[in-house]
C-alpha cells in the first residue's frame, strides 16, 4: 500500500471511530492530509471502497494481535484483548464494529459483508478462547461459550461508548469486572 493510501485509510479509521462512517466526507480526510479529494478518489473511487480498506486493516491488526497472543494462557489473551479496548478508551475512540453497526443499514452490500466478516472473526476467536480457557480451568462461566463471547464483546463495546460520556475509568471498571467474573 502506498504511503498516501495508508494515511488515507488511517485517517478514515480515526474518523469512523470518532464521528461514524456516514458523518465524514473525503474533505475531512483531504484537508488534514493536505491532499486533493481527487487523490482520495484515485485510491478509493467510492466511499465503500475506503470503508472496506479500513475494515481490512483492522482485520489484519486483529490477526497480528491474536497471532502474538496464541501461546499465552487464555485468561491472559483476554487481558490483552481488554488492553486493546482500554487503549481505544484512552484515545476517546469507539471500536470499529461498534461505530459501523448504527450505519449498517445504509452501507453497501459489499461493506455490510465486510462488517459481518469482522464481527464473525472476532466472535469466533473469542468463543474459541473462552472454550479453551474453560476446558483448562483458567476461565469459569455457565452456558455456551458463543453466548458468553457475545456478552463480553457487547460489554467491551459499551465500555467505549460509556467512557465517552462518563470518563475513561468506566472502561477500566467494566474490563476488570468482566475478567473477575470469568476467573
Amino acid at each position: 500500500m502506498s504511503e498516501t493510501k495508508e494515511k488515507i485509510v488511517a485517517m478514515a479509521d480515526q474518523l469512523i471511530r470518532v464521528k461514524g462512517f456516514n458523518a465524514f466526507s473525503y474533505k475531512d480526510i483531504s484537508d488534514p492530509l493536505s491532499v486533493k479529494n481527487a487523490a482520495i478518489h484515485y485510491h478509493f473511487p467510492v466511499k465503500a471502497d475506503l470503508g472496506i480498506s479500513v475494515i481490512d486493516k483492522e482485520l489484519e491488526k486483529f490477526a497480528a494481535h491474536t497471532h502474538r497472543w496464541k501461546n499465552l494462557p487464555e485468561d491472559e489473551q483476554l487481558v490483552k484483548l481488554f488492553d486493546v479496548f482500554r487503549k481505544h478508551s484512552q484515545a476517546h475512540n469507539i471500536c470499529l464494529m461498534g461505530s459501523l453497526a448504527p450505519d449498517y443499514g445504509t452501507l453497501s452490500p459489499d461493506m455490510q459483508q465486510k462488517v459481518q466478516e469482522m464481527a464473525t472473526g472476532i466472535l469466533t476467536w473469542l468463543t474459541h478462547c473462552l472454550e479453551q480457557g474453560r476446558r483448562k480451568k483458567l476461565l469459569h462461566f455457565k452456558g455456551d461459550a458463543g453466548d458468553r463471547a457475545l456478552l463480553v464483546i457487547s460489554n467491551l463495546q459499551a465500555s467505549l461508548l460509556l467512557s465517552r460520556v462518563l470518563g475513561g475509568g468506566i472502561c477500566n471498571r467494566i474490563t476488570k469486572r468482566l475478567l473477575e467474573d470469568l476467573r
